[in-house]
């Protein structure tokens, strides 16, 4: 008897010319219906394509429209415009940022010519009169700006979800006013948003190859996807962010790697160390090294000495060509008279016949010794003396690193003293004084002395004048000379405090001298040939810098008018005001769309909503998805929604100014969370019912299709009209604040109250 069993993977009977079985006209059906959906399929990517090309037309169209507009200054520009400036010039300077950003832009000025002469001072100051390439380097963000959105587009495609819900993903960012705006100047959060966008994109893509490990798509996508995080660090530090976002995914993707019944069994230990090798590779060890190299080209590019010395030890200084260190530095010896400058607040170390009160204003009760303060201008009561300790020094001989040492006040003739008396607004610290000459050789020697420590110095390094920054610590009592930009009272004329800091280590404590006045411009002393410029490992370099850009960015703590908090953020709270121009009424306003981020806002909540029904309905035995719908849900719209969450949440332990444009890469991911969420409302399938009336997973011809593949069979109306009513509102809300971003036209007293929606701190309002 002939057999009538279809052959795996066979579409035809063995005996054609026998009668079909029963049992292979339902296959051949299901076998149709999977046919007919895949050609349906292949419709659909030319739709899918065609929405592309549209979506990304639409985002150069937004962000290149009037971009010339206006022709001056605006905002941060006159930092990071100042940044490329600096670069084309090669003259050194610091910023918090890593170099990558500000590089490109250094790159978009080379391309066209420029040469670096303008510096970017000022808001306002005209582009035009100064004749600078502003359109070019405002096309960088733009182009990079339109960009994100087809990355949106493709993050949503790449993901398998309907067309209209990639158009409402992209077109929720495509239609923001405030990526509009971040991208239309030179600022670095466009470029920091789409690598951000890319990594998502390229994490996706190699997760997708999961069952084709160690191929060679798989390994062009990790390495992509490491490229990009490591461009996104290499931007700003928030960057982070988004090796945490993929960092989490890759960790739960290893842990499902040992889970026994994974599709395929368990990995051996042999096996997963392989893959967790090759993560580690391209996600952590190629990332720092790219991270690296942008740093090697910074030093590279900028030789020259610059605004940015100041910052740096006189090691590194001297690394830099035309650096005032080559030029002007003094060994410093026993009997020089000096000028001593605080490095931080460049106030000079200064003392005057006037006295610390009795009583403080808290009451407590003073030395009443002679005041030694902090004072910004040059004067001769700045000058000090350098005595040895023991007195029987011979002239002309060098102060070395870790010398016990007297300052002699020239002009009071008194030298400086410490002791065990509280400070007059640091009641933990000690106050500084200074006492007659007599006494600090007598009864108070050991009050008065104080060692200069080089930072770091090497052991009996000679002390120069500019290129030995040091702190001078009191001898009996190792507390380090301080000073703080806290004026005192009127009784010391408002000048600011001296005191001995109890923290030895901040760098805070340290001072340089800036000059020796008892060494006239004849001396030998100042006649030096032309210094040679040194060199530094670069690692050495590298931890320098990253040392003083983690030190200066958890300084940026002062208030700002236009800061926010990021619980103002979802809710689009504030805004910040870029620039302004009174005669013609017009400003630019850096404000999202409110539609846009309420909605997104309020579907990341929706989303939450759902995830706990269905858990809390799971434990009560009630299966309402389909396990597609579910898988979809969970880890699909789950990993949306790890990128937003780990790139909002972290700033609530941020103690450093925040603004508005913090939020835009989670934005971003709350516009993937709603085009995902909102399919999922129209597209959801519930659990089909079983024989006996309870809750089964879909079978029959769904096993052979793909997520895009099963919805192609459906009707996305649903979705389509939610599309539509979407990109309705966010056209409407873009478009009735697009004067607030694109800077035109001005607006009447009227029109501006229009725009107050929460009170939004606008210009022109009366």
């Amino acid at each position: 008897m002939a057999s009538t069993a279809v052959p795996q993977g066979s579409l035809r009977q063995r005996n054609t010319g026998s009668k079909k079985s029963p049992a292979a006209a339902p296959l051949e059906q299901e076998v149709s219906k999977v046919k007919s959906v895949q050609q349906k399929t292949k419709t659909s990517e030319t739709e899918y394509r065609i929405g592309l090309v549209l979506i990304t037309l639409f985002g150069f169209l937004t962000r290149f429209w009037g971009i010339s507009h206006p022709n001056e200054v605006v905002f941060d520009e006159v930092h990071f415009g100042k940044f490329a400036s600096y670069y084309l010039e090669r003259t050194y300077f610091f910023d918090v940022h890593p170099p990558f950003g500000k590089l490109l832009f250094a790159f978009m000025g080379w391309l066209v010519g420029y040469d670096g002469h303008f510096h970017f001072e000022n808001i306002g100051d005209s582009y035009i009169v100064n004749k600078v390439p502003y359109v070019a380097f405002r096309a960088l963000p733009a182009i990079l700006g339109a960009l994100t959105v087809s990355v949106v587009y493709l993050i949503m495609w790449e993901s398998g979800y309907t067309l209209p819900a990639c158009i409402i993903a992209a077109g929720l960012v495509l239609l923001d006013n405030a990526h509009i705006g971040q991208t239309r100047l030179i600022l670095l959060d466009a470029t920091l948003v789409f690598c951000m966008a890319c990594s998502l994109l390229f994490y996706i893509k190699f997760y997708k190859l999961r069952h084709e490990p160690f191929s060679r798509k798989w390994w062009k996508w990790l390495i992509l996807t490491g490229f990009a995080l490591s461009a996104d660090i290499s931007v700003k530090y928030v960057g982070t962010f988004a090796f945490i976002t993929i960092g989490s995914a890759v960790i739960i993707d290893l842990w499902e790697l040992l889970d026994v019944k994974r599709p395929g069994g368990a990995l051996s230990l042999s096996q997963f160390s392989k893959h967790f090798g090759a993560r580690a590779f391209g996600l952590i060890i190629m990332p720092f090294l790219f991270y690296l190299f942008w740093f090697q080209v910074h030093f590279a590019v900028l030789t020259r000495s610059g605004p940015g010395d100041d910052f740096m030890t006189p090691e590194f200084q001297e690394t830099l060509s035309d650096n005032v260190m080559l030029a002007n530095s003094l060994d410093i010896q026993y009997y020089d008279t000096l000028t001593i400058r605080h490095k931080e607040t460049k106030a000079y170390l200064h003392s005057h016949p006037d006295r610390y009160p009795l009583r403080y204003d808290d009451g407590r009760v003073s030395s009443q010794g002679q005041q030694v303060t902090g004072y910004p201008y040059n004067d001769t009561n700045n000058y000090w003396q350098i005595l040895p300790m023991d007195g029987d020094e011979a002239l002309g001989r060098v102060v070395k690193n870790h010398d016990l040492v007297r300052l002699r006040h020239v002009v009071t003739d008194t030298v400086l003293l410490s002791h065990d008396v509280a400070s007059p607004s640091y009641p933990t610290n000690q106050e500084f004084t200074t006492v007659a000459v007599a006494d600090a050789i007598g009864k108070r020697a050991q009050d008065t002395l104080f060692e200069v420590r080089i930072e770091h110095g090497k052991k009996s390094q000679a002390f120069k004048s500019i290129a030995s920054h040091f702190k001078l610590i009191h001898n009996p009592s190792k507390v380090a000379m301080w000073t703080h930009t806290k004026p005192l009272p009127e009784w010391a004329f408002k000048q600011q405090e001296i005191n001995g800091n109890k923290q030895i280590a901040p760098s805070s404590n340290v001072w340089l001298v800036e000059d020796i006045p008892s060494v006239p411009q004849s001396d030998p002393r100042r006649q030096k040939p032309e210094r040679q410029v040194k060199t530094l490992p670069f690692l050495r370099k590298w931890f320098e810098l990253q040392r003083a850009m983690f030190y200066h960015n958890s300084k940026l703590t002062s208030s700002h008018p236009y800061a926010s908090h990021p619980y103002q953020w979802p809710f689009l709270l504030r805004g910040v005001s870029f620039w302004t121009k009174n005669d013609t009424r017009q400003q630019i306003y850096f404000l999202g769309n409110p539609v846009g981020w309420w909605l997104a806002s309020s579907l990341l909540a929706v989303f939450v909503g759902i995830i706990g029904a269905d858990q809390i309905s799971l434990r009560r035995g009630i299966d309402a998805l389909d396990r597609r719908t579910r898988s979809r849900l969970y880890n699909s719209t789950g990993f949306f929604f790890l990128a937003w969450a780990t790139h909002y949440f972290p700033f609530y332990l941020m103690g450093r100014q925040l603004f508005l444009h913090h939020y835009l890469p989670a934005h971003l991911a709350s516009c993937l969370v709603a085009g995902s969420l909102i399919e999922f409302v129209f597209t959801a399938e519930p659990a089909e019912e079983g024989p006996s009336g309870g809750k089964t997973q879909s079978a029959g011809p769904k096993r052979y299709l793909s997520a895009r593949e099963r919805l192609a069979g459906q009707s996305t109306m649903g979705v389509w009209v939610a599309c539509g009513v979407v990109l309705a509102v966010a056209v409407a809300g873009w478009y009735f604040f697009l004067p607030l971003t694109y800077g035109y036209p001005g607006l009447s007293v009227e029109q501006v109250l229009r725009r107050k929606w929460l009170g939004y701190d606008l210009h022109f309002a009366k």
